[in-house]
């Protein structure tokens, strides 16, 4: 914990330097270093040990199946990767000023935001940048995938935008391990205590091939990702899960439980 308190003070100190520079009209060089060296900082604070298959695809639309706040450290740490969060999550106390200083995108719900964050997000896939998006919209326990929402699958349809499954996993046995999945009604700082206790955590961050470039409907570029991603995860693609049955605002699965958005088409 002091470790971990000891991290994120050195988050508020790089993010301040970051604000500065971006106020003088010069945003730091060193930006994209530091974003991936706190972020594993933080994975090694909690004790997360991951494994990583296969390669990060530079520039790349990352769309990763979604499980727990844990992902986006564990992501943030492979690579100079932004990331596409609810509007919410930029009014949490300092969080969300860092996040926002690190380069998270924000999406209110309802606010007709699809059409011009489609674009921001091309640009900087284009000019090599990474992106990840959570199509789930909400997370789940990790023992399967609810359905991908397909409206910011036309991203992909843009030229030069590659898309990337990326496959995420907690846990070390047959059965993905209980602790990491932050769903229901889920506290932040009780699922990191929880976490503390827990000790070493095995994450298995997988890295798919880049998805067909000549698919264009953004449906089938949808179900084609949630396949590949379900394949490396050892579930059935056509597995329905009881979020899936009840609708991501049900009291298993709310919405303001992850730092996503549900995006419905």
């Amino acid at each position: 914990m002091f470790r971990l308190i000891a991290t994120l003070i050195t988050g508020l100190a790089l993010a301040l330097a970051m604000a500065i520079g971006e106020q003088l009209g010069r945003r730091p060089r060193w930006t994209p270093r530091a974003i991936r060296w706190w972020h594993a900082r933080v994975c090694r604070d909690l004790g997360l040990h991951i494994e990583v298959v296969g390669a990060l695809h530079p520039g790349a639309l990352l769309v990763v199946n979604h499980v727990s706040w844990l992902d986006i450290p564990v992501l943030g740490a492979q690579g100079g990767i932004d990331f596409l969060s609810k509007a919410e999550i930029r009014g949490w106390p300092l969080v969300g000023w860092m996040a926002a200083i690190g380069g998270t995108l924000f999406i209110a719900r309802g606010a007709n935001q699809t059409a011009r964050l489609t674009e921001i997000i091309g640009e900087r896939v284009r000019a090599g940048r990474s992106v990840a998006i959570f199509p789930e919209g909400t997370t789940s326990d990790g023992t399967s995938l609810l359905r991908f929402h397909p409206r910011l699958f036309a991203i992909g349809q843009q030229p030069g935008v590659v898309i990337q499954p990326v496959a995420l996993r907690y846990g070390a046995d047959p059965e993905p391990d209980p602790v990491a999945p932050f769903v229901g009604d889920d506290n932040l700082l009780a699922h990191l205590a929880r976490l503390l206790r827990h000790g070493p955590l095995s994450v298995r961050v997988e890295f798919l091939p880049p998805m067909d470039p000549s698919l264009t409907d953004r449906r089938q570029l949808a179900e084609r990702a949630r396949t590949a991603i379900a394949s490396a995860l050892g579930l059935p693609a056509s597995q329905a899960s009881r979020a899936q049955a009840i609708g991501p605002h049900s009291p298993a699965t709310p919405a303001s439980a992850s730092p996503s958005v549900v995006l419905a088409e």
